[in-house]
C-alpha cells in the first residue's frame, strides 16, 4: 500500500540520493522528490510543502543549517517534519541541527531499516501522535491563561513562556539555549540551570501532565509525542 506522505530529500551526492530514493520507494513511499542544493531545497519545500524533508547538511548553495532555519521560519511549513542526514556525527554537530529545528538525526553510513524507522516515527508524530501530546491542554497566548483537564492554572510568566514554546514544538527536542533565547527578555543573566529548576516547577504545577515533558540528557527538553 502506498503511503501518502510527502517527502523531500535534499542531498548533493548522487549515489547517496539515489539510496534513499529507492529505499522509500521499496518501502511503499511514492511521494517523493529530490534536489542537491539548499537554496534548491527552500524553494521546492515552499512550493510543495512536503510532510518530511530528509536534509544533508553539507550542501551547496545553502548548508543544512541554513535551510532548517529557513524552513523553520516560514508559517506554511510548521508542521514539516526534518530529518538531518549527515556524516558529521559530533556531539555539538548534533545539538546544533536540533537548535536549527531538526527533529532527529541519521549518522551516515545508515541502515536502510533504521533509515525507515526514523522515518516513520517522525511521520507519526505528525498525526494523531502529535496531537495527542497536547491532549488536555489549552494555551491562550493573547490571555496567558493556561487549563489542563478543565482546570485552570497559575503560571509565572517565565513558566507560560516555556511551556507554549514546548508545546508548539510538541515531539521537538529544544535545547536549554534555544529556551533561554526565548525567556531572555523576562529575566536577567538566564543559566542552564535556571531553565532546569524552571522546569521542575512547571512539572509540579502541571501534576500528571508534567510527565509528558521529557528530559533529553546533555540537550534539553520535549514534549513526548
Amino acid at each position: 500500500m502506498d503511503d501518502p506522505a510527502k517527502i523531500l530529500i535534499v542531498e548533493d551526492d548522487p549515489i547517496i540520493r539515489t539510496v534513499l530514493e529507492m529505499s522509500l520507494h521499496g518501502a511503499g513511499f511514492r511521494h517523493f522528490e529530490s534536489v542537491g542544493r539548499g537554496d534548491d531545497a527552500v524553494r521546492q519545500a515552499a512550493s510543495s510543502r512536503p510532510d518530511l524533508v530528509l536534509l544533508d547538511l553539507m550542501l551547496p548553495g545553502l548548508d543544512g543549517l541554513s535551510v532548517a532555519r529557513r524552513l523553520r521560519e516560514n508559517p506554511d511549513l510548521a508542521d514539516t517534519r526534518i530529518i538531518m542526514v549527515t556524516a558529521k556525527t559530533e556531539e555539538h554537530d548534533i545539538v546544533r541541527g536540533l537548535e536549527a529545528g531538526a527533529d532527529d538525526y541519521i549518522p551516515k553510513p545508515f541502515s536502510r531499516e533504521i533509515l525507515l524507522a526514523r522515518v516513520r516515527a517522525v511521520l507519526r508524530r505528525s498525526g494523531n501522535e502529535r496531537h495527542a501530546a497536547a491532549a488536555g491542554l489549552t494555551l491562550d497566548p493573547d490571555s496567558r491563561s493556561i487549563t489542563v483537564n478543565g482546570e485552570n492554572l497559575r503560571l509565572s510568566p517565565t513558566e507560560f513562556t516555556i511551556l507554549e514554546l514546548l508545546v508548539r514544538n510538541r515531539g521537538r527536542v529544544l535545547t536549554r539555549a534555544r529556551i533561554i533565547d526565548a525567556i531572555a527578555g523576562e529575566e536577567k543573566a538566564i543559566t542552564e540551570r535556571n531553565v532546569d529548576v524552571q522546569l521542575v516547577g512547571l512539572r509540579r504545577k502541571l501534576g500528571d501532565w508534567g510527565a509528558k515533558i521529557e528530559t533529553i540528557r546533555g540537550v534539553g527538553y520535549r514534549i513526548a509525542p
